[in-house]
């Protein structure tokens, strides 16, 4: 991997505030974005979906733990497979006890949600030493509704924001037939009983659940990969390349 060259200190700072326009350009363009995030109208989820969990059966409404706002991982985790995708594991090491305490303190709780039967996640949970809640959606139908699990069998194949023959003009014809899992990341809002969709975000989208590669970005060497579209059917590695 290549390394900077090397300079005076005057030319670094010269270059560091050149640099420190661009960085305030995109601060302020994100600040707007996520203002336009929050503007996003809401869905009303209609369906009730059932969830498997350490205490048995539970519908998304108890996925919220009684706060306002509920923050999603969906988790890749095939019923076939004996351990979680790499990536989504990578993602979910990143998910200290603080983080969850401080969306606690803003009335906001976080769940995982993987198609894989309950026991499995509960032994790769284990394994990991996680705390945070996992759920199976083994039998259901939330995987496919909200289109992380792809299967042309049971619904037209859509994920991140596109299908059919827009996969094919964004070089993503692999994704028409294809038939497995992918990651993302939803956002609940809850009104009383009622429970509506806020947001979704897919392929490299979920990398803002990644605060150790936000951090190695600010480092000379970065991420210490180059990053490609996956090259397989799939990001069922340690690989974070998600499509997208």
């Amino acid at each position: 991997m290549n390394r900077p060259r090397i300079g005076t200190r005057d030319e670094w700072l010269d270059a560091r505030r050149e640099l420190l326009t661009r960085e305030k350009e995109l601060t302020r363009a994100i600040d707007a974005l996520n203002a336009d995030r929050r503007r996003l109208p809401m869905v009303r989820v209609e369906r009730d979906y059932r969830f498997t969990g350490p205490d048995g059966e539970v519908g998304l409404l108890d996925l919220f733990d009684g706060r306002g706002q509920l923050v999603l991982q969906h988790f890749m985790f095939d019923p076939s497979w004996d351990e979680g995708c790499g990536s989504c594991t990578a993602m979910a090491d990143d998910l200290s006890e603080g983080a969850r305490a401080h969306l606690a303190a803003r009335d906001t709780a976080f769940a995982a949600v993987s198609r894989a039967p309950y026991p499995k996640l509960a032994g790769y949970r284990a394994a990991r030493g996680w705390t945070f809640p996992w759920y199976s959606s083994y039998g259901s139908d939330f995987n496919y509704d909200f289109h992380v699990s792809l299967d042309p069998a049971v619904t037209p194949n859509a994920y991140n924001f596109r299908s059919g023959d827009e996969f094919v003009a964004a070089g993503e014809e692999w994704l028409v037939d294809y038939v497995g899992e992918q990651p993302g990341v939803s956002a609940f809002l809850r009104d009383g009983d009622e429970v509506f969709h806020t947001y979704a975000t897919y392929g490299r989208g979920v990398e803002v659940m990644m605060h150790a590669y936000r951090l190695l970005d600010i480092t000379a060497l970065g991420r210490h990969e180059e990053w490609e579209e996956p090259k397989g059917r799939g990001a069922h590695s340690a690989d974070p390349g998600f499509t997208g």
